[in-house]
């Protein structure tokens, strides 16, 4: 089995998904922007693990740790993006800057990802690149989540388009509530979805699920 790259490895989803693909025996490469972090996600791993730092927004750091995860571990089965910027904001309280600074971290650090490994990827026999969605209708008070998290869900759709005939599944995960474990978004219940789709064949495949009510993600 080929590797698992999880990009933007945090406390709940990113470190769930990380052992739950680490138990079927899968190398495990690790992007996070910090140490502790990251230290955190692999520790008492049993597999081959590797760990590197980066800004999904920069894209020559995140070109860069790919290109050393790769090297480490050899081209990845399983891409999982799941970085993001979650922050209270309205259309009002915006500038430009702001709006295009959690883009680069919500849309932006995945087309860096996808553009480095999928042409990879092919060339090794195929895969799956999925991402961590949200938001399943957007709320006013957290404007650029929502347009993140839709440009997301557009962005694997046209992977899923141009890569599906060629080997690659793409598909998102739209998690509709608060992530916390022992509730009904527990990280561990939620990892689950993320290797049934890997388990899925291409062609059945869908482009997003829902994990959960939308209507919790009001809040």
């Amino acid at each position: 089995m080929g590797a698992v790259f999880v990009i933007g490895a945090g406390p709940g989803i990113g470190r769930a998904v990380v052992r739950r693909f680490a138990s079927t025996g899968r190398p495990v490469g690790v992007v996070a922007r910090t140490r502790a972090t990251v230290d955190e996600v692999v520790a008492d791993l049993d597999t081959p693990t590797a760990g590197l730092l980066a800004d999904v927004a920069d894209e020559a750091g995140l070109g860069g740790a790919l290109g050393d995860l790769v090297d480490r571990l050899g081209v990845p089965e399983v891409v999982v993006y799941n970085a993001g910027v979650i922050r209270t904001d309205r259309v009002t309280d915006l500038d430009a800057r702001t709006v295009a600074d959690t883009f680069a971290v919500n849309v932006g650090g995945a087309v860096t990802a996808a553009a480095y490994l999928l042409p990879r990827m092919v060339d090794h026999g195929g895969g799956s690149f999925l991402a961590t969605a949200g938001m399943p209708t957007p709320l006013p008070t957290l404007t650029t989540l929502s347009l993140g998290k839709a440009g997301l869900r557009a962005l694997v759709e046209l992977l899923a388009t141009e890569w599906a005939p060629r080997g690659i599944g793409c598909s998102t995960v739209t998690v509709c509530g608060p992530v916390a474990p022992g509730t009904d978004y527990d990280p561990d219940v939620i990892a689950e979805e993320y290797l049934r789709l890997h388990e899925t064949p291409v062609t059945q495949r869908p482009f997003d699920i829902r994990f959960g009510n939308p209507a919790d993600a009001a809040g």
